[in-house]
């Protein structure tokens, strides 16, 4: 049966949003197939933001047009013929999912009681539990940006409960849970107890038959609500002419109108603001650029040139060899309404902005009791696992022991923003190497936020001594001398490494700009290979529709002898244990048991027979040929009373050829998300990432790389 949750509030601008994505996210990690549905759009000029965002999780599977009910003009024109065609439309999405999130309207039409009434009747006629989202702050006048709101205290949040509270009541919709949003930080107790008095006080029976309905609270984030500067350009209806685009999703925090001379504008310029500037005052633009390129001035969002004037031919060309990244707007709007505009730009949580897409999860997921959430839902774990609720697992194990991982390669954006991830998340403290100015500034100007990290130079006199006098000792056989080893291990990957080996971290992630063997060389000759294990091989972790197999070695030996064999298939189930996998080995051929001959047969054979020498305990066939392994129609004909044949979990390769080909072919044909490669065989945890490694790849690894430095398993 289809698990849903109807998610309204009693007014507009509550972070409903947010809310509604930290539950989709809580779902996604217990449910394989979760889906959203609006039965009331908030705009018919423009399609919905809010529902884009969440149709932009992983997790969910449907078409935009699919999820929406209706508009306002519906509701307004027929409201009995409304309902019934929301709840029409929402049975088609119903009957594709296990789990639903219903977000209710946004109060953009006429924002009054009778709004909240009929969020609460759709509920009702949905049989969907209302989770009821309070708005912490006030507004004043229209705008509740860039600071413009106040905190309301604990008893006016209980006060618009209560009434809120009555209104389902008076709608018989069944309230599941009640959070306070964008609460005073200082008061998150004397809030949530405040709202606790109103449900405790409902009816015997009318809060879902006598049950405790949960109340939270989430604190006020000030890059939540403010705008970014590619909000910014939307309301000005301006052109970006000059910056890095990847630059406008950072947060506007503040606006600085610049109708003076330069001398005066300098020392008013804010952190992560907004400068407006009249097009014509070049001087003052070529200061604030100068400015926010100096390091000694705070860091601006953006420049927007306001009275619609060119920019003179040698002033483009001024700009163009200063380089600068900071976005500059031009609008043709005069300069009081252009700073109206910008004042009232609201923020919008957009899965754009990486920033505020995991601030927005990890407020959720620090002050709501996701577990409790769903099992009150009624949700159950299933028995398979979906790629995104494995993703999910790693992150889990990652944070319940968290570990140090070094970043070498803090020139990087994608590092840079997967950090930011793994920061906000709570996955692993982290260490980024890299001149700290540089690396603090790049992350200010992409919006993201690094503060919680080590920013280490790789040129650190005192570091630099110890990790030489290191590796001089270890190396002293090569003949490496004090001042050959102070030149080598001020390369990243060497002075990363060095810091796994001494203890100053728990693992190291590279390989985004650098090859595999610029990576894992230094840990050859540092970190070698753990005791009984002659060989560093690779797995990547295959996530299939319904469950993860692990491949093994499809990066590193090209054609392993049948000792490395044994190795990597040994080494492999260690893995596959380590990440909650059953081990159950094949070792593939292109024969299954006796029937065929030849060299490579033999390799495959001696393998098999040197793992049951090696582990007797482990589970483990060969040779076998893929079918045989993975389908147990095929294992019942070809090999009937085998353990592993039909049920093989770990697939060991014959060579790198195939591994490597047969791990891309499942990959692209079959849909399966590829993990990898994760590196064992080493001492301690180094993990090599792909080129063209995407920001959530990143994340994926940093979380392996600290459940390998974890050790066992959980």
């Amino acid at each position: 049966m289809t698990q849903s949750i109807y998610i309204t509030s009693a007014e507009g601008h509550s972070g409903k949003s947010s809310v509604a994505l930290g539950v989709l996210d809580a779902l996604s990690r217990v449910t394989p197939r979760a889906g959203v549905f609006r039965p009331i759009a908030r705009s018919t000029a423009e399609r919905d933001y809010v529902l884009e965002m969440l149709l932009d999780h992983d997790s969910v599977d449907l078409a935009y047009d699919d999820c929406v009910g209706v508009t306002y003009d519906d509701v307004r024109d027929d409201a009995d013929a409304a309902l019934a065609r929301i709840v029409e439309r929402y049975k088609a999405v119903e009957a594709q999912c296990d789990a639903v999130v219903i977000i209710g309207s946004d109060y953009t039409d006429v924002g009054s009681p009778a709004e909240l009434a009929y969020n609460a009747r759709i509920a009702a006629n949905l049989g969907a539990p209302v989770l009821l989202v309070l708005g912490g702050r006030a507004q004043q006048g229209h705008s509740e940006t860039l600071g413009m709101s106040v905190a309301r205290t604990p008893h006016e949040v209980g006060q618009i409960a209560s009434l809120a509270v009555s209104e389902l009541q008076h709608e018989r919709a069944a309230l599941f849970a009640v959070i306070a949003n964008r609460a005073d930080p200082d008061h998150l107790d004397e809030i949530t107890a405040s709202v606790r008095q109103v449900v405790d006080a409902l009816p015997v029976g009318t809060a879902a038959e006598r049950r405790s309905v949960p109340v939270w609270a989430l604190p006020e984030d000030r890059f939540l609500i403010a705008p970014s500067v590619r909000g910014v350009l939307r309301s000005v209806e301006g052109e970006l002419i000059k910056g890095d685009p990847a630059l406008l999703t950072r947060e506007v925090l503040d606006v600085v109108v610049a109708g003076m001379s330069m001398v005066n504008v300098l020392p008013r310029l804010k952190e992560s603001a907004v400068v407006v500037i009249p097009a014509d005052r070049s001087e003052v633009l070529i200061a604030a650029l100068l400015a926010n390129a100096s390091g000694t001035f705070p860091s601006l969002a953006g420049i927007v040139l306001n009275g619609g004037f060119e920019l003179p031919d040698a002033i483009v060309r001024l700009i163009d060899g200063l380089g600068s990244p900071l976005p500059i707007i031009a609008t043709d709007l005069g300069t009081y309404d252009t700073a109206v505009r910008i004042m009232n730009t609201r923020g919008r949580l957009a899965a754009d902005s990486q920033h505020r897409y995991d601030t927005a999860l990890a407020l959720f997921e620090r002050h709501v009791d996701t577990e409790l959430l769903t099992r009150e839902l009624g949700v159950a774990r299933p028995s398979v696992v979906t790629p995104l609720m494995f993703e999910y697992g790693l992150v889990d194990r990652a944070r319940s022991d968290k570990r140090r991982i070094v970043l070498p390669e803090g020139n990087d954006d994608r590092v840079l923003r997967a950090a930011a991830t793994v920061l906000s998340r709570g996955i692993a403290d982290l260490t980024i190497l890299g001149e700290p100015i540089e690396v603090r500034g790049r992350a200010i100007e992409l919006g993201i936020d690094i503060r919680d990290a080590e920013v280490l130079s790789p040129f650190d006199a005192v570091h630099v001594d110890k990790f030489a006098t290191e590796y001089a000792r270890l190396r002293a056989h090569k003949g490496v001398t004090f001042a050959q080893a102070a030149d080598t291990v001020t390369d990243v990957s060497y002075f990363g490494t060095l810091m796994v080996h001494l203890g100053l971290a728990d693992g190291m992630v590279s390989g985004a700009a650098h090859t595999t063997a610029h990576t894992i060389r230094p840990a050859f000759e540092i970190i070698k290979t753990a005791p009984g294990v002659s060989v560093v091989s690779s797995v990547f972790l295959m996530a299939l529709a319904d469950r993860v197999l692990v491949y093994g070695d499809c990066a590193v030996i090209p054609d392993p002898t049948s000792e490395q064999l044994a190795d990597i298939a040994v080494s492999s189930a260690a893995t596959a244990e380590q990440f909650g996998i059953a081990p159950r080995v094949a070792m593939l051929s292109y024969s299954t048991g006796e029937s065929g001959t030849g060299a490579d047969v033999e390799k495959v054979r001696t393998a098999t027979a040197l793992v049951r020498e090696r582990a007797p305990e482990l589970l483990v066939e060969g040779p076998i040929q893929y079918d045989a392994a993975a389908d147990a129609a095929v294992a019942r004909a070809k090999m009937p009373d085998s353990e592993v044949a039909g049920r093989a979990t770990v697939f060991v390769f014959p060579d790198l050829n195939t591994g490597n080909n047969t791990y891309k072919a499942v990959q692209r044909s079959a849909g399966a998300v590829a993990i990898g490669p994760v590196l064992q065989g080493l001492n301690k945890p180094i993990n090599d990432l792909s080129r063209g490694a995407l920001v959530d790849d990143i994340v994926n690894t940093i979380a392996i790389t600290a459940i390998q430095a974890q050790g066992g398993t959980q």
